[in-house]
C-alpha cells in the first residue's frame, strides 16, 4: 500500500486529478490517497492557496499527484507551484515530450526530455524597483544547484539508455551567471565517460529544435530557459494537453500537468485529463511500479490513437469521464 497525497487543485484540477487517480487505481497498484485542496478556491478559508496541512501531508508521503492551479499575473498571490518547489527543495522539473498516434502535430516521433534547474535562476523572486520608472531582478546561478542539475539529468540519460545530454546556456553573453552553469555541466559530465555532454546556446537552440527536434534527446538548462522550452517542446507533440512534468527533489516529488486550470470550463465534464494521467504515469516510475506504468501509459495511448473517446481539444467530442472510462477499459482487457 502506497500513501500519496492527491492536491485537487483548482478550476478543472479536481476534475483531471481525480480522473488520474481512477486510473492509477484501475492498474491494481494499491494506493491510499491523502486528498488535500489547495489554491484559490481554499484562500477564504485559510487566507492562503498553500495552506500547512497540504505540505504537512506531501512531507510525510515523499509523493504526491497535484492538479493545476490558478497563477494570477502580476498581482494577487505568488505561484503555488513556485512556492511547493522552495518549500520542499524540488530541484528538478522533468518534463517529457512525446510524440503520439492519434494526436495532430507538426512532428512525428519526438522524443524529448527537458531537465529544468527549479529553485534558482531568474525565479529566485530577488525584485525591486529602482526608483519610480524602472524594476529590476537579480539572477542567481550557484556551483551546487547547477552540479546536481546537470548530475540528475546525466542519471536520467544513463538509466534511460540514452547516449547524450545538451546543456542550454546563453554563456556567450551571460559569463558570470550562465559561464558558471555551463562550468558545472563540463565538470560533472566528466563522471559519465559513457554519455557525450554537448552544449547549445538558447536561441540556437529554438531554432535548431524547430528545424530537426528528432537531433536532441535530454536537455538540461536554467530555470527561465527551462520554462520557456519545455512548452515549446509541448508544442512539437501537440500542446499541453499532452504534456506532463514532475518535480523532484533529494526524497520529495510532485508530479502534475502543466497546462492551467482552465476555470471557464471547470465542472463541465470538458476537461482534458490526459496530461495529468501522464503525470500519474511517470510518478508509477518513480515508485518502482513498472510494469503497471506501462500499462497505463499503453491504455492511454491506445485511446488517443483510437480518436473515438478523446476530448475537444484533442479533435474529439467526448467529456472528461468518457476518455477516463475508455482508459479503465483497455487497462481492464
Amino acid at each position: 500500500m502506497y500513501n500519496i497525497t492527491l492536491v485537487l487543485g483548482d478550476g478543472i484540477g479536481p476534475e483531471v486529478s481525480k480522473a488520474a487517480a481512477r486510473v492509477v487505481d484501475a492498474t491494481g497498484v494499491s494506493v491510499q490517497w491523502d486528498v488535500v485542496e489547495a489554491g484559490a478556491d481554499v484562500m477564504d478559508e485559510y487566507g492562503t492557496p498553500l495552506p500547512e496541512h497540504v505540505l504537512d501531508s506531501i512531507r510525510k508521503n515523499k509523493v504526491a499527484l497535484k492538479g493545476p492551479i490558478t497563477t494570477p499575473i502580476g498581482c494577487g498571490f505568488r505561484s503555488v507551484n513556485v512556492a511547493l518547489r522552495k518549500e520542499l527543495d524540488l530541484y528538478t522539473n522533468l518534463r517529457p515530450a512525446h510524440s503520439y498516434e492519434g494526436i495532430s502535430s507538426r512532428y512525428q516521433d519526438v522524443d524529448l526530455v527537458i531537465v529544468r534547474e527549479n529553485t534558482e535562476g531568474l525565479y529566485s523572486g530577488i525584485e525591486h524597483w529602482v526608483g519610480n520608472d524602472a524594476a529590476e531582478t537579480i539572477k542567481i546561478i550557484t556551483r551546487k544547484a547547477s552540479e546536481r542539475i546537470v548530475r540528475f539529468a546525466f542519471d536520467y540519460a544513463r538509466e534511460n539508455g540514452r547516449k547524450k545530454v545538451t546543456a542550454v546556456h546563453k554563456a556567450n553573453i551571460q559569463k558570470y551567471t550562465d559561464g558558471l552553469f555551463l562550468e558545472c555541466a563540463r565538470k560533472v559530465a566528466e563522471e559519465y565517460n559513457d554519455i557525450e555532454l554537448e552544449d547549445v546556446i538558447i536561441d540556437a537552440m529554438c531554432m535548431n529544435l524547430v528545424i530537426n527536434p528528432h537531433q536532441f534527446g535530454v536537455m538540461v538548462m536554467p530555470n527561465f530557459y527551462g520554462d520557456i522550452l519545455s512548452d515549446l517542446c509541448a508544442g512539437m507533440v501537440g500542446g499541453l494537453g499532452v504534456a506532463p512534468g514532475a518535480n523532484i527533489g533529494k526524497e520529495i516529488a510532485v508530479f502534475e500537468p502543466v497546462h492551467g486550470s482552465a476555470p471557464t470550463i471547470a465542472g463541465q465534464n470538458k476537461a482534458n485529463p490526459v496530461a495529468c494521467m501522464l503525470s500519474a504515469v511517470m510518478m508509477l516510475h518513480h515508485i518502482g511500479e513498472h510494469e503497471a506504468a506501462k500499462r497505463m501509459h499503453d491504455a492511454i495511448a491506445a485511446v488517443l490513437a483510437d480518436g473515438k473517446n478523446v476530448t475537444a481539444d484533442l479533435g474529439g467530442n467526448a467529456g472528461t469521464s468518457d476518455i477516463t472510462d475508455a482508459i479503465i477499459a483497455k487497462l481492464q482487457k
